[in-house]
């Protein structure tokens, strides 16, 4: 039998997003977080270059929305970008007030603001390159201090319950889900009025990312199966500097590095990025990934060189005092020589489709962070907007909550049924599928694709969802099986999109479409969900 647990609110992530929703909500609900491993696990944990906001009188909410619709070749929704701008410095002053460490000018009151690829102004306010650790860090330890935050670590969300799904009349609305506690290895039932999604993004789709773990497009997959749209899906962002290093994996190195003066070089020393760009180093990441690829596929290397050994020491020690020493423990010194890079998964532009308040399609389900697509992006993110993001919609997700006073009906949920299951003695069947997909994603919907590539990919992964399937309906659930399954949904979306899609813009570039087309909206999937799929959600696995 199910142990069941009810709360007013289920946030599945303890991200950025997920954080400030919660923050914003205990006041008035008691809220439940979900997290897969430790509770402040997440891309945010690993975030370095700061968050882009307009603080300085010499920049302008105009001067941003532009930047930021450049950057996302012009596919970006213009309402959405001017909303999130609109609402930077309040997001910021909002951190400030939680007690996020931002780095300050020496003993002077102001902020220090740096400036990233693709924008135009110092906006970008950090804690010196470790934003995102300070960020979690404060908000993780405000919410501890809560009375009404409760915290489940090492659970892993399988699906989400819809009165659909249950088979019943009305409107689509979530009213819970059913969530593996990696302890007892038990499937909890988890009851809620509404459920958000914050589990960031897919890249672990990809063979190499700056991503950890946890980043398998959970919350996407989860959506698409309970009746969300998903958008934009075949952008996805390739860092293009993550150091490259067999013991680092693939440690991120920061856009600022290049802001602040960082050079990237072939092998032999020469500049090149001059001849993709006039920004050079500080085109946005697309471009400057696509230009690392190239060179790397030109000349048969396995990587390229950042150099910022040009400016004093002391200066890179006190700006990128963790990136320094992250990469001196991995032998390379930046203060005295080029450091080895290479490009590597790093964001979902994409997601589950929602409205200006993080709301979905299925009514009472909210998606925010990287998990959703908000139509801020376009086709590629602008440096340093994912936090802004995250906060943004988070506290407009929050206020929406707030104001909707409308009585919720409690449901009866059944207990998920495991009795037509057994434990799986082929557990090598999960190994295999998961580097194949990861295999195949990198080499064919990577960062230059083709449509021969795409069909490739698209043959292999109908035929890696099919056996997946199979093994999921007959075989006790683990951890590995549902990341798997997860991802092999997020492929599968991400190759349709860019099958879908017939030029080359932003993050999505094709050899046989190498031009932008005059005119061009987003791509927006919509699932096709049958009833007799829905009947066998309802109650147990199959």
């Amino acid at each position: 039998m199910s142990q069941h647990l009810h709360h007013d609110i289920v946030i599945i992530g303890a991200g950025a997003a997920g954080l400030t929703l919660a923050l914003e909500l205990a006041n008035e609900h008691q809220v439940a977080i979900l997290t897969k491993g430790d509770i402040s696990e997440g891309s945010t944990l690993y975030a370095q270059g700061g968050v882009a906001a307009v603080l300085s009188e010499k920049d302008t909410i105009d001067s941003h929305v532009q930047d930021t619709i450049v950057a996302g070749a012009e596919l970006g929704d213009e309402d959405a970008i001017r909303y999130t701008v609109e609402h930077s410095k309040e997001s910021i002053d909002w951190l400030i007030d939680q007690g996020v460490p931002f780095t300050r000018y020496g003993d002077n009151e102001d902020y220090h603001l740096t400036k990233e690829g693709g924008h135009s102004h110092r906006r970008i306010i950090h804690a010196a390159d470790a934003t995102g650790l300070a960020i979690s860090k404060t908000l993780v330890k405000n919410a501890l201090a809560h009375p009404n935050i409760h915290f489940f670590p090492d659970r892993v969300a399988i699906d989400l319950i819809t009165t659909q799904k249950l088979g019943l009349e009305g409107d689509n609305r979530v009213i819970g889900l059913y969530a593996l506690n990696q302890d007892s290895e038990q499937v909890e039932v988890f009851h809620a009025h509404r459920i958000a999604l914050a589990t960031g993004g897919s890249s672990k789709v990809y063979l190499y990312t700056s991503n950890p773990d946890t980043a398998s497009g959970d919350g996407i997959a989860m959506a698409w199966r309970a009746g969300c749209r998903v958008g934009n899906m075949e952008f996805n962002q390739f860092h293009p500097t993550c150091l490259y290093d067999a013991k680092a994996k693939t440690f991120l190195i920061s856009e600022a590095v290049r802001g602040e003066g960082g050079r990237l070089l072939l092998p032999d020393g020469t500049r090149f990025m001059a001849n993709f760009d006039e920004r050079g180093e500080l085109a946005p990441r697309d471009i400057v990934a696509r230009a690392i690829d190239h060179e790397m596929k030109r000349l048969g290397v396995d990587h390229v060189l950042l150099d910022i050994s040009h400016k004093d020491p002391e200066f890179i020690k006190e700006h990128f005092p963790t990136i320094y020493q992250r990469c001196l423990s991995y032998g390379h010194d930046m203060t005295q020589a080029a450091i080895p890079v290479v490009p590597a998964a790093h964001y979902t532009c994409g997601g589950v489709v929602v409205d200006q308040s993080g709301a979905t399609d299925v009514k009472d389900l909210y998606a925010i962070g990287e998990t959703s697509y908000t139509g801020l992006h376009g086709a590629n993110r602008l440096a340093s907007n994912s936090l802004l993001e995250c906060i943004v919609y988070a506290r407009s997700a929050a206020r929406q909550i707030l104001s909707d006073n409308a009585p919720r009906a409690d449901y009866q949920i059944p207990d998920w049924d495991a009795s037509k299951v057994t434990d799986s003695d082929e557990d090598v069947v999960i190994t295999h599928n998961w580097h194949e997909l990861r295999r195949f994603m990198w080499d064919y919907v990577g960062i230059v694709r083709t449509n021969k590539r795409l069909l490739r990919a698209k043959h292999r992964v109908d035929l890696l969802l099919s056996e997946i399937e199979e093994f999921y309906s007959n075989y006790r659930i683990t951890a590995d099986l549902l990341e798997l399954r997860n991802l092999a949904v997020v492929a599968d979306l991400i190759i349709q999109s860019a099958m879908a899609r017939k030029e080359s813009r932003g993050l999505h570039f094709t050899l046989d479409y190498p031009e932008k087309l005059e005119n061009s909206g987003p791509t927006i999937l919509k699932p096709r969900i049958r009833s007799s799929e829905l009947a066998n959600q309802a109650a147990s696995q199959h």
